[in-house]
């Protein structure tokens, strides 16, 4: 299992919020909910995003934003000067500016949204409802808002997630959650392709000849009792060789890179209530739930049994 890969496995979307959006000019929508990730993309028409203190940018057809959460704040909207006409705030409630609720007006019908049914431009917007430790490590090296363009892509997602976001089929949460999972990863893939982007190490050395293979299998099988010795046979080179270049691509030693590996993957485990401390403990490498425990507090300053508390 890759980085990549992970957000499927890991902090996937469960129940993410999903809209078709359909709006007729004038409009610009500020985007202020606090959700930790959020995706946005062009169906039909045009429109730019514009991040707070940023520079604007303008938007296609198959384009897709990729928005973090929190404090960040921007705005989409059909001009780049466009005042805003809805706030979008926690909890996912419309208001005007001038503070008018605007959630049952706006409401168009099945996964449907905005102020028009003859719009001039669609777009779908999913928001990722809750934070994953695997994830977090790397979106942390995402800027606050970044574009994707729709050929960078290359795929047909966006045109397929806008034929099925408006079917009332049963189990069709389940199917949107995981195309919204595809987008998220297409759009990413696409984003840290660039050289410009500054992908964290151990992304970019996921494609290493010698670190790719040991990433690989320390990812996927984390329950292992891995060596360095271990990891530089599957890299086909020597232990010195493998560590020092380990260290050089991804920044940090192989045993504590896997440390951290496994302590983010209990952190996504833990807030399942079906998995017991022992469970996740073996599942991630621990020999037992106080290993984990000592660990986990470590790195994160609190036991998983709070972790688990405050999650839930």
């Amino acid at each position: 299992m890759d980085g990549l890969s992970a957000l499927l496995q890991g902090p996937r979307a469960r129940g993410a919020f999903l809209l078709r959006c359909l709006m007729g000019s004038p409009w610009a929508i500020r985007l202020a909910d606090g959700v930790p990730l959020s995706l946005t993309a062009v169906v039909s028409g045009t429109a730019w995003a514009v991040p707070d203190g940023g520079p604007a940018h303008a938007l296609n057809p198959g384009d897709v934003v990729i928005a973090l959460g929190g404090s960040n704040h921007w705005t989409m909207a059909d001009t780049a000067t466009t005042p805003v006409t809805v706030i979008i705030e926690p909890g996912q409630e419309c208001y005007a500016p001038d503070g008018r609720r605007l959630t049952e007006e706006y409401d168009l019908g099945v996964r449907s949204w905005g102020n028009s049914t003859d719009p001039d431009t669609v777009m779908l917007s999913g928001s990722y409802l809750l934070d994953g430790e695997v994830s977090a490590r790397l979106l942390r090296a995402l800027p606050p808002l970044c574009v994707v363009r729709g050929s960078e892509i290359g795929s047909p997602l966006v045109p397929l997630l806008d034929g099925e976001i408006v079917r009332p089929d049963p189990g069709q949460d389940a199917v949107l959650d995981r195309l919204l999972d595809l987008l998220l990863i297409a759009s990413l893939r696409a984003w840290f392709s660039r050289p410009e982007s500054h992908a964290p190490g151990w992304y970019v050395a996921q494609g290493d000849p010698v670190i790719g293979p040991a990433l690989h299998v320390m990812q996927g099988d984390p329950a292992h009792a891995w060596t360095v010795d271990e990891l530089a046979s599957y890299a086909l080179v020597s232990r010195a060789t493998f560590a020092r270049r380990f260290m050089q691509m991804v920044g940090e030693p192989p045993m504590t890179f896997l440390t951290r590996w496994r302590l983010a993957l209990a952190a996504d485990l833990l807030p399942d209530a079906e998995m017991t401390l022992e469970m996740v403990a073996r599942r991630v490498g621990y020999s037992t739930p106080f290993a984990l425990s000592t660990a986990f507090k470590r790195e994160y300053g609190v036991s998983p049994r709070t972790y688990r508390e405050r999650a839930s």
